[in-house]
């Protein structure tokens, strides 16, 4: 009894350890997660207290990444959806889209194979095979998947995007195998050449929109193919559904579209040797369109791109200007080097001022504060009329044979109202635009842009309600030939005149370092506008693309 007490007295002797007047009890086993105690120095207090769990932050390790990204890779190729699921930052989505992988676009056999990992992100290769109707055809592409730590609980896990099944796919869209929606095209160029996106790899979208319109008009007969089906996100920015892969041919209709074969091929070429380089090319006295060309493309920023035009609204601008008597391309006009409207201070590029000078040389050297300080003799939906009504822009009435974005020239007030007339604030434009504008002062008037005849469909195409006078319109083509002689715009021109027009522009995005930089101009019955994303001045940038293309067409 005595050696069992002096054994009992010796264990009660051992005291719990006390840690910033907090009794800390630890529990050692498997699966015990770890927690921080909140509460005071009394055992009540603690015994009250509530325990809240430790959100494990800070940067991914290696072996975190290649964990996650491998538990995800494994589910999904044993056809675990929900284990896979589970392994994302958004499970409900996750199973939806891999649920429709197997059910909806009929993949079976798949084989992901996870490649080098760089950083947080790991790249992967998918092989399957897609059946339909006793009808197999392999399938292999190349994705890429992306590691973050789960708000709720740090713990590592996949950042879900649809573009991780495939990199085809946005949010919202969908994978789905059996008969085309619609039937194949065979699109041709204006001389009967077959276009193709690996002949003009621009093309591919816009192929896809041609297949949309014109694939049961054109008098084809539909296959069985694997492909995309766009979702309310997608189709909100005008994406078409897009053909992965093609198990059985249908019969393919045949479109004729407005594309010049030497202008489209010189146009890919200039964009390619450009990063994130968007022009289009038109026909003033028609509305054809000749070319397009993107940079990247998987979306067709020269027809849906909603950008900042920055100075060269200023063609749109001067025109508003000189018919309400507020400017005159000869008389003087102010160019201080700044102006304070709407409680807004605008500055001249580097700060610039022209003393005494005129209002052609304040728009060939793009002076803002020449336009800015007229503002608060406008009213605030004026420069949206003269857009609609003169330019036939902003409307959303635009038909021109594939998805399009007709430009926004929204009504604005104060500052806001001010920043639009230099292509800031609210307005948003694209290549195919801006490359209208300089069409519509070249012909003297609005002709809508189309890629295939309206013959063909009997579709109605947009007009504006009314031209401008034979004074602006003179005094406009007067800035427009004196900026491309001697103005921002005469490096890139040089050479093209003497029947020619330009103005250049720099729009400034939040989060860019460099401005987008613009370029629209006309030479004899062509007309063409690019932008270069993030690339600086628009003389430098997208003006050697246009001045090329404007000088192949003659």
């Amino acid at each position: 009894m005595g050696k069992r007490r002096r054994v009992d007295e010796r264990r009660n002797k051992r005291r719990p350890a006390v840690v910033g007047g907090m009794i800390a009890v630890v529990v050692g086993g498997a699966g015990i997660g770890v927690y921080a105690l909140y509460g005071g120095a009394s055992a009540e207090a603690g015994t009250a207290a509530r325990l809240k769990p430790v959100v494990k932050t800070g940067p991914l390790s290696a072996t975190e990444v290649t964990t996650a990204a491998r538990t995800f890779l494994t589910a999904w190729q044993q056809g675990s959806v929900a284990k896979a699921a589970a392994a994302t930052d958004d499970s409900t989505a996750a199973t939806a889209l891999l649920t429709g992988y197997t059910k909806d676009a009929h993949i079976s056999d798949v084989t992901l194979t996870a490649g080098k990992r760089t950083g947080d992100k790991v790249a992967f290769s998918v092989k399957g095979t897609v059946t339909y109707k006793k009808v197999s055809k392999p399938l292999s592409y190349e994705s890429a998947l992306t590691v973050v730590r789960r708000a709720k609980d740090g713990w590592a896990t996949v950042d879900w995007h649809a573009s991780v099944v495939h990199p085809d796919l946005s949010d919202g869209d969908t994978l789905v195998t059996g008969e085309a929606g619609n039937p194949p095209v065979k699109a041709l160029d204006r001389d009967g050449g077959e276009l193709t996106a690996a002949k003009y790899p621009s093309l591919g979208t816009v192929l896809d929109g041609l297949r949309e319109k014109y694939g049961k008009k054109a008098g084809g007969t539909a296959g069985v193919e694997l492909r995309v089906v766009r979702g309310k996100a997608s189709k909100a920015k005008k994406a078409s559904d897009k053909t992965l892969l093609e198990l059985s041919e249908g019969t393919p209709g045949t479109v004729k579209t407005t594309l010049s074969p030497t202008l489209q091929a010189a146009a890919e070429q200039q964009v390619e040797e450009t990063a994130r380089a968007s022009v289009v090319v038109l026909r003033p006295s028609t509305g054809e369109i000749l070319a397009v060309a993107n940079t990247g493309h998987g979306f067709n920023t020269a027809f849906n791109g909603s950008l900042a035009p920055g100075s060269t609204m200023k063609v749109l601008t001067s025109s508003l200007l000189i018919e309400k008597g507020l400017a005159s391309a000869d008389k003087a006009h102010p160019c201080p080097k700044t102006f304070t409207y709407g409680g807004w201070k605008f500055h001249n590029d580097d700060d610039f001022q022209i003393k005494g000078g005129t209002f052609k040389a304040s728009f060939a050297r793009s002076c803002n504060t020449a336009f800015i300080s007229q503002a608060g003799e406008l009213d605030n939906d004026s420069l949206t009329k003269q857009a609609q009504q003169v330019f036939g822009l902003s409307m959303n009435n635009w038909a021109i044979g594939v998805p399009s974005f007709d430009g926004s020239v929204p009504v604005q007030s104060a500052a806001q109202m001010a920043a639009s007339l230099i292509g800031q604030g609210g307005v948003r434009m694209n290549p195919l635009n801006m490359a209208s504008v300089s069409a519509t002062v070249k012909s003297g008037t609005f002709h809508q842009p189309y890629l295939v005849s309206p013959s063909v469909d009997h579709r109605t195409l947009a007009t504006a309600s009314r031209t401008m006078s034979s004074s602006t319109l003179s005094q406009l083509r007067e800035l427009m030939n004196y900026t491309a002689a001697y103005g921002t715009a005469a490096e890139a021109m040089s050479g093209l005149g003497p029947d020619y027009g330009a103005k250049t522009g720099s729009a400034e995005v939040d989060g860019q370092s460099k401005p987008n930089g613009w370029f629209t101009a006309y030479k004899g019955d062509l007309a063409a506008a690019g932008v270069v994303q993030a690339g600086g001045h628009g003389g430098d940038t997208a003006g050697p693309i246009v001045a090329a293309l404007l000088k192949l067409g003659g």
